[in-house]
Protein backbone atom coordinates (compact mmCIF):
# COMPACT_ATOMS: atom_id res chain seq x y z
CA UNK A 1 0.00 0.00 0.00
CA UNK A 2 1.35 3.40 -0.99
CA UNK A 3 -0.03 6.84 -0.19
CA UNK A 4 1.06 9.91 -2.14
CA UNK A 5 1.09 7.70 -5.23
CA UNK A 6 -0.10 10.33 -7.74
CA UNK A 7 3.45 11.56 -8.35
CA UNK A 8 7.03 11.59 -7.13
CA UNK A 9 8.42 8.83 -4.94
CA UNK A 10 4.99 7.28 -4.40
CA UNK A 11 4.41 6.85 -8.12
CA UNK A 12 7.91 5.46 -8.62
CA UNK A 13 7.44 2.97 -5.78
CA UNK A 14 4.16 1.82 -7.30
CA UNK A 15 5.74 1.36 -10.72
CA UNK A 16 8.74 -0.48 -9.31
CA UNK A 17 6.79 -2.88 -7.10
CA UNK A 18 4.13 -3.54 -9.72
CA UNK A 19 6.83 -4.23 -12.29
CA UNK A 20 8.29 -6.84 -9.96
CA UNK A 21 4.93 -8.64 -9.81
CA UNK A 22 3.44 -7.25 -6.60
CA UNK A 23 -0.23 -6.28 -6.39
CA UNK A 24 -0.28 -2.61 -5.40
CA UNK A 25 -2.90 -0.54 -3.56
CA UNK A 26 -2.36 3.16 -4.25
CA UNK A 27 -3.96 6.25 -2.75
CA UNK A 28 -3.77 10.01 -3.16
CA UNK A 29 -5.99 13.07 -2.90
CA UNK A 30 -5.07 13.94 -6.52
CA UNK A 31 -7.49 11.83 -8.54
CA UNK A 32 -6.10 12.70 -11.97
CA UNK A 33 -2.54 11.94 -10.92
CA UNK A 34 -3.64 8.74 -9.21
CA UNK A 35 -5.43 7.56 -12.35
CA UNK A 36 -2.32 8.30 -14.38
CA UNK A 37 -0.21 6.21 -11.99
CA UNK A 38 -2.70 3.33 -12.13
CA UNK A 39 -2.54 3.37 -15.93
CA UNK A 40 1.24 2.89 -15.76
CA UNK A 41 1.07 -0.28 -13.67
CA UNK A 42 1.38 -3.70 -15.26
CA UNK A 43 -0.10 -5.84 -12.49
CA UNK A 44 -3.11 -5.89 -10.17
CA UNK A 45 -3.87 -2.45 -8.74
CA UNK A 46 -6.43 -1.08 -6.32
CA UNK A 47 -6.71 2.69 -6.66
CA UNK A 48 -8.45 4.90 -4.10
CA UNK A 49 -8.84 8.67 -3.76
CA UNK A 50 -7.89 9.33 -0.14
CA UNK A 51 -7.26 12.35 2.05
CA UNK A 52 -4.76 11.01 4.58
CA UNK A 53 -5.98 13.57 7.15
CA UNK A 54 -9.22 11.59 7.50
CA UNK A 55 -8.57 8.89 10.12
CA UNK A 56 -11.94 7.21 9.61
CA UNK A 57 -11.45 6.99 5.85
CA UNK A 58 -7.97 5.54 6.35
CA UNK A 59 -9.59 2.77 8.42
CA UNK A 60 -12.14 2.16 5.64
CA UNK A 61 -9.34 2.06 3.10
CA UNK A 62 -7.44 -0.52 5.16
CA UNK A 63 -10.55 -2.73 5.26
CA UNK A 64 -10.95 -2.38 1.48
CA UNK A 65 -7.31 -3.28 0.86
CA UNK A 66 -7.59 -6.30 3.13
CA UNK A 67 -10.61 -7.53 1.17
CA UNK A 68 -8.99 -6.87 -2.19
CA UNK A 69 -5.54 -8.31 -1.59
CA UNK A 70 -4.90 -11.67 -3.23
CA UNK A 71 -1.97 -12.25 -0.84
CA UNK A 72 -0.80 -11.10 2.60
CA UNK A 73 0.04 -7.40 2.91
CA UNK A 74 3.82 -7.11 2.65
CA UNK A 75 4.42 -3.39 3.17
CA UNK A 76 2.67 -0.12 4.00
CA UNK A 77 4.33 3.01 2.62
CA UNK A 78 3.00 6.11 4.38
CA UNK A 79 4.51 8.50 1.89
CA UNK A 80 2.13 11.42 1.26
CA UNK A 81 3.57 14.85 2.08
CA UNK A 82 3.41 18.59 1.43
CA UNK A 83 5.57 21.62 2.21
CA UNK A 84 5.26 25.15 3.57
CA UNK A 85 7.92 27.84 3.15
CA UNK A 86 7.91 30.58 5.78
CA UNK A 87 9.84 32.18 8.60
CA UNK A 88 8.78 31.21 12.10
CA UNK A 89 7.77 34.80 12.87
CA UNK A 90 5.78 35.15 9.65
CA UNK A 91 4.13 31.73 9.65
CA UNK A 92 0.40 31.47 9.00
CA UNK A 93 -1.02 29.03 11.56
CA UNK A 94 -3.51 27.58 9.05
CA UNK A 95 -0.65 26.66 6.71
CA UNK A 96 1.28 24.93 9.48
CA UNK A 97 -1.86 23.06 10.60
CA UNK A 98 -2.49 21.93 7.01
CA UNK A 99 1.04 20.59 6.72
CA UNK A 100 1.01 18.84 10.09
CA UNK A 101 -2.34 17.18 9.42
CA UNK A 102 -0.96 15.65 6.22
CA UNK A 103 2.71 15.05 6.99
CA UNK A 104 2.42 13.82 10.56
CA UNK A 105 -1.16 12.84 11.30
CA UNK A 106 -1.54 11.28 7.86
CA UNK A 107 1.34 8.95 8.74
CA UNK A 108 -0.12 8.23 12.18
CA UNK A 109 -3.58 7.48 10.75
CA UNK A 110 -2.09 5.23 8.06
CA UNK A 111 0.01 3.37 10.59
CA UNK A 112 -2.91 2.83 12.95
CA UNK A 113 -5.22 1.75 10.11
CA UNK A 114 -2.91 -0.89 8.63
CA UNK A 115 -0.91 -2.02 11.66
CA UNK A 116 -3.65 -4.42 12.88
CA UNK A 117 -3.50 -6.20 9.49
CA UNK A 118 0.23 -6.72 9.80
CA UNK A 119 0.05 -7.74 13.46
CA UNK A 120 -2.62 -10.31 12.66
CA UNK A 121 -0.33 -11.73 9.96
CA UNK A 122 2.70 -11.36 12.27
CA UNK A 123 4.55 -10.26 9.16
CA UNK A 124 5.15 -7.13 7.10
CA UNK A 125 6.64 -3.67 7.38
CA UNK A 126 5.45 -0.13 8.04
CA UNK A 127 7.57 2.34 6.05
CA UNK A 128 7.12 5.97 7.11
CA UNK A 129 8.64 8.78 5.07
CA UNK A 130 10.49 11.35 7.15
CA UNK A 131 13.17 13.50 5.49
CA UNK A 132 16.70 14.78 5.93
CA UNK A 133 14.75 17.65 7.51
CA UNK A 134 13.86 15.10 10.16
CA UNK A 135 17.58 14.91 10.98
CA UNK A 136 18.44 18.63 10.92
CA UNK A 137 16.49 21.85 11.38
CA UNK A 138 16.57 24.11 8.33
CA UNK A 139 15.60 27.79 8.08
CA UNK A 140 12.19 28.61 6.61
CA UNK A 141 11.02 25.01 7.01
CA UNK A 142 10.03 24.99 10.68
CA UNK A 143 6.66 23.25 10.22
CA UNK A 144 8.09 20.71 7.76
CA UNK A 145 11.04 19.95 10.06
CA UNK A 146 8.73 19.63 13.07
CA UNK A 147 6.49 17.14 11.28
CA UNK A 148 9.38 15.11 9.91
CA UNK A 149 11.13 14.98 13.30
CA UNK A 150 7.79 13.83 14.75
CA UNK A 151 7.51 11.04 12.19
CA UNK A 152 10.99 9.91 13.15
CA UNK A 153 10.12 9.82 16.87
CA UNK A 154 6.76 8.15 16.29
CA UNK A 155 8.26 5.43 14.11
CA UNK A 156 11.24 4.86 16.41
CA UNK A 157 8.83 4.32 19.31
CA UNK A 158 6.72 1.95 17.19
CA UNK A 159 9.83 -0.02 16.25
CA UNK A 160 10.55 -0.74 19.90
CA UNK A 161 6.94 -1.78 20.54
CA UNK A 162 7.18 -4.28 17.68
CA UNK A 163 10.29 -6.02 19.03
CA UNK A 164 9.72 -9.75 19.19
CA UNK A 165 7.05 -9.70 16.46
CA UNK A 166 7.27 -10.36 12.75
CA UNK A 167 6.38 -6.74 11.95
CA UNK A 168 9.00 -4.04 11.37
CA UNK A 169 8.90 -0.23 11.36
CA UNK A 170 11.18 1.75 9.03
CA UNK A 171 11.92 5.46 8.66
CA UNK A 172 12.95 6.88 5.28
CA UNK A 173 15.03 10.06 5.10
CA UNK A 174 15.15 11.34 1.51
CA UNK A 175 17.49 14.17 0.58
CA UNK A 176 16.68 16.40 -2.37
CA UNK A 177 14.41 14.43 -4.71
CA UNK A 178 13.25 15.90 -8.02
CA UNK A 179 9.51 15.97 -7.33
CA UNK A 180 6.71 18.56 -7.40
CA UNK A 181 6.76 19.15 -3.63
CA UNK A 182 8.28 22.64 -3.91
CA UNK A 183 5.87 23.67 -6.68
CA UNK A 184 2.90 22.42 -4.67
CA UNK A 185 4.07 24.04 -1.42
CA UNK A 186 2.17 26.80 0.36
CA UNK A 187 4.09 30.02 -0.11
CA UNK A 188 3.08 33.55 0.89
CA UNK A 189 6.24 35.59 0.40
CA UNK A 190 9.98 35.09 -0.06
CA UNK A 191 11.15 34.35 3.51
CA UNK A 192 14.58 35.85 2.83
CA UNK A 193 13.11 39.09 1.51
CA UNK A 194 14.74 38.70 -1.92
CA UNK A 195 11.49 39.08 -3.84
CA UNK A 196 11.63 35.65 -5.46
CA UNK A 197 8.43 34.11 -6.76
CA UNK A 198 7.25 30.64 -5.83
CA UNK A 199 8.25 29.47 -9.30
CA UNK A 200 11.78 30.86 -8.88
CA UNK A 201 12.21 29.24 -5.48
CA UNK A 202 10.92 25.91 -6.78
CA UNK A 203 13.37 26.09 -9.69
CA UNK A 204 16.24 26.78 -7.29
CA UNK A 205 15.26 23.78 -5.18
CA UNK A 206 15.04 21.51 -8.22
CA UNK A 207 18.43 22.71 -9.46
CA UNK A 208 20.19 21.28 -6.40
CA UNK A 209 18.25 18.02 -6.03
CA UNK A 210 20.50 15.02 -6.42
CA UNK A 211 18.17 12.03 -6.78
CA UNK A 212 15.38 11.11 -9.17
CA UNK A 213 12.13 9.59 -7.85
CA UNK A 214 12.93 6.30 -9.60
CA UNK A 215 16.36 6.15 -7.96
CA UNK A 216 14.80 7.00 -4.59
CA UNK A 217 12.24 4.21 -5.00
CA UNK A 218 14.99 1.71 -5.79
CA UNK A 219 16.99 2.74 -2.70
CA UNK A 220 13.91 2.51 -0.47
CA UNK A 221 12.89 -0.87 -1.87
CA UNK A 222 16.37 -2.33 -1.44
CA UNK A 223 16.58 -0.93 2.08
CA UNK A 224 13.29 -2.53 3.08
CA UNK A 225 14.28 -5.83 1.48
CA UNK A 226 17.60 -5.80 3.33
CA UNK A 227 15.92 -5.26 6.69
CA UNK A 228 17.13 -1.71 7.37
CA UNK A 229 15.41 0.22 10.14
CA UNK A 230 16.43 3.60 8.72
CA UNK A 231 16.97 4.35 5.05
CA UNK A 232 18.97 7.36 3.84
CA UNK A 233 18.12 8.35 0.26
CA UNK A 234 20.69 10.22 -1.79
CA UNK A 235 24.27 11.40 -1.17
CA UNK A 236 23.00 14.59 0.47
CA UNK A 237 21.10 12.46 3.02
CA UNK A 238 24.38 10.86 4.09
CA UNK A 239 25.96 14.31 4.39
CA UNK A 240 23.08 15.61 6.54
CA UNK A 241 23.24 12.52 8.73
CA UNK A 242 26.98 12.94 9.24
CA UNK A 243 26.65 16.65 10.02
CA UNK A 244 23.92 15.96 12.59
CA UNK A 245 26.35 13.68 14.43
CA UNK A 246 29.56 15.71 14.02
CA UNK A 247 28.26 19.26 14.44
CA UNK A 248 24.80 19.00 16.01
CA UNK A 249 24.44 22.76 16.60
CA UNK A 250 26.72 24.24 13.92
CA UNK A 251 25.86 22.19 10.84
CA UNK A 252 24.09 24.95 8.94
CA UNK A 253 27.28 26.93 8.46
CA UNK A 254 28.73 24.00 6.53
CA UNK A 255 25.52 23.56 4.52
CA UNK A 256 25.44 27.28 3.64
CA UNK A 257 28.99 27.16 2.28
CA UNK A 258 28.20 24.07 0.20
CA UNK A 259 25.06 25.73 -1.18
CA UNK A 260 27.06 28.83 -2.13
CA UNK A 261 29.55 26.67 -4.05
CA UNK A 262 26.76 24.83 -5.88
CA UNK A 263 25.11 28.09 -6.91
CA UNK A 264 28.44 29.47 -8.12
CA UNK A 265 28.99 26.39 -10.27
CA UNK A 266 25.48 26.73 -11.68
CA UNK A 267 26.15 30.35 -12.66
CA UNK A 268 29.44 29.36 -14.30
CA UNK A 269 27.72 26.65 -16.35
CA UNK A 270 25.07 29.03 -17.74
Amino acid sequence: MITGAASGIGRSLARRLSGLGSPVAIADVDEAGLNATAAMLSGPVFSRVLDVRDAADQLRFADEVREWLPAPLAAVFNNAGVAVTSTVAGAVPEDDDWLFQINFWGVVHGTRAFLPVLIEQDDGVIVNTSSVFGLLGVPYQSAYCAAKFAIRGFTDALRQELRGTGVRAVTVHPGGITTNIARNARFRTDPEGLGRTKEQMAAQFEAVTMTSPDKAAAIIHRGVEHGKARILVGPDAYLFDALARIAPTHYYGVISRLQARLRARQRESV
